[in-house]
């Protein structure tokens, strides 16, 4: 029988530390925020793109999922400018 080590996200079980693993969270969290947004208001990408402030390029790759093409700066930056509120809370680790 083998020992099963249980990860309370993917981003813990795929990334190297936990300090990227913290990042990645906060990235996916941003991105399907922004998914989202795009869903709920029906616009295209080029749309999207022209509100988010980038590329319709730009657009595809976060629409595709391409987490690692984005940093936590660029997708605060692309949510503010679509009229979400980014809120940050802090809680002790376990």
């Amino acid at each position: 029988m083998t020992d099963q080590q249980r990860f309370a996200s993917v981003w813990d079980a795929i990334e190297d530390t936990p300090q990227q693993a913290e990042n990645m969270k906060l990235r996916a969290t941003l991105m399907s925020a922004l998914k989202d947004r795009i869903a709920q208001s029906g616009i295209s990408q080029a749309q999207a793109a022209e509100l988010f402030g980038v590329t319709q390029p730009r657009v595809s790759d976060l629409v595709r999922g391409k987490i690692n093409l984005f940093g936590l700066d660029a997708l605060v930056n692309m949510a503010a400018a679509a009229g979400l509120q980014v809120e940050l809370r802090i809680l002790q680790a376990a």
